[in-house]
């Protein structure tokens, strides 16, 4: 399951301004999330506007704010 990222300048700004009080470089974000570089890397760049829901819920704990914040959940099919 994939969550989108709903803004990237809000992703940005949490990145430089994060709960934690120290902003996050792609590399710290990466190591601390324990998601590839290369995807925070992605993400930053505008590439790829997803992460797999574990990911993302990694990267919110990691930046101190709640999911719905950055991500948007899929929609429900049964709806």
């Amino acid at each position: 399951m994939r969550y989108i990222l709903r803004d990237l300048d809000t992703f940005l700004k949490i990145m430089e301004h994060p709960g934690r009080g120290q902003s996050y470089s792609i590399r710290d974000l990466a190591q601390t999330a324990q998601v590839s570089k290369s995807k925070i890397e992605r993400l930053v760049r505008g590439e790829l506007d997803w992460l797999d829901v574990n990911e993302a819920h990694r990267v919110v704990e990691a930046l101190g704010v709640t999911v719905l914040v950055l991500f948007a959940p899929p929609a429900s099919t049964d709806q």
